[in-house]
């Protein structure tokens, strides 16, 4: 018999865990306690007083204590695994747990940093990765930092890929990581020019000129703001009328009715 598969923890796009391929169902506290350590303690272990207090901020200590005892009790072990380490006054995953907000981050860090890419954008679990928000579906306070600092992580790397494909002239590799970026993030300006620079490298004018105007108009639309002097000077030879002759100055030694006057 095979050996069962790790189980992955997925929170990008929505709260997920899968087990051995099986989706494990868990209530909505469980839920919130696995999405706590894995944000805000990855690897090392959380103090079972400090996290019962952060979970249940309105109970007494005693009360929010017997909570997550509870919480813990109820967890389930498929095939006998567990889902979470617990110590004497600590916490912890399991150090096999796969979790697509580590891989995602590790992928931005890695995008940012190379020298070259790793690989063509074009791979769905790498879209997947850095695509999609930190459960953007859940409301809690302390998600609103996590949840910008990976988007920015995300968008930042998306947009210095697609510069390094599009300098290797791979065209449809960075269309697809600069559109993700523009996914993502609709107003974000740096991502609108990292896909007209792919059109303009691509001798594509017309697409460089559609993805300005889609973008002007939601900029106005959505803020009531022009395009910044940056993406503008970008398609400005695109933008700009064909430059007239200037008229030589008439003389006026030469001009109209001079040999009448005289």
């Amino acid at each position: 018999m095979a050996p069962p598969q790790p189980a992955r923890l997925s929170l990008l796009g929505g709260f997920a865990l899968v087990f051995d391929d099986e989706p494990v169902a868990l209530p909505a506290p469980a839920e919130r306690l696995l999405a706590q350590l894995a944000i805000n303690h990855r690897h090392r272990p959380a103090r079972r007083a400090v996290l019962a207090e952060r979970m249940w901020a309105d109970a007494s200590p005693a009360q929010a204590a017997s909570n997550l005892r509870s919480v813990l009790w109820r967890l389930p072990r498929p095939r006998g695994r567990q889902l979470v380490r617990s110590e004497t006054t600590t916490l912890r995953l399991p150090a096999d747990l796969e979790v697509d907000l580590w891989q995602g981050e590790a992928m931005a860090e890695l995008l940012c940093t190379a020298q070259d890419p790793l690989r063509p954008l074009t791979d769905e679990d790498l879209l997947l990765l850095l695509g999609q928000d930190l459960l953007p579906d859940w409301y809690d306070e302390w998600l609103s930092v996590e949840r910008e600092n990976f988007r920015q992580k995300r968008l930042h790397a998306l947009e210095r890929y697609a510069a390094r494909l599009r300098e290797q002239q791979r065209f449809v590799d960075a269309l697809s990581a600069g559109l993700t970026a523009v996914r993502a993030e609709p107003l974000r300006e740096s991502a609108h020019r990292t896909v007209i620079e792919v059109h303009l490298a691509e001798g594509n004018h017309a697409e460089a000129l559609r993805q300005f105007h889609d973008y002007r108009r939601l900029l106005a639309d959505q803020l009531g703001l022009p395009p910044s002097p940056v993406i503008r000077e970008l398609v400005a030879p695109l933008l700009g009328r064909p430059v007239e002759r200037r008229r030589r100055p008439v003389s006026r030694r030469h001009a109209p009715g001079r040999a009448a006057e005289r």
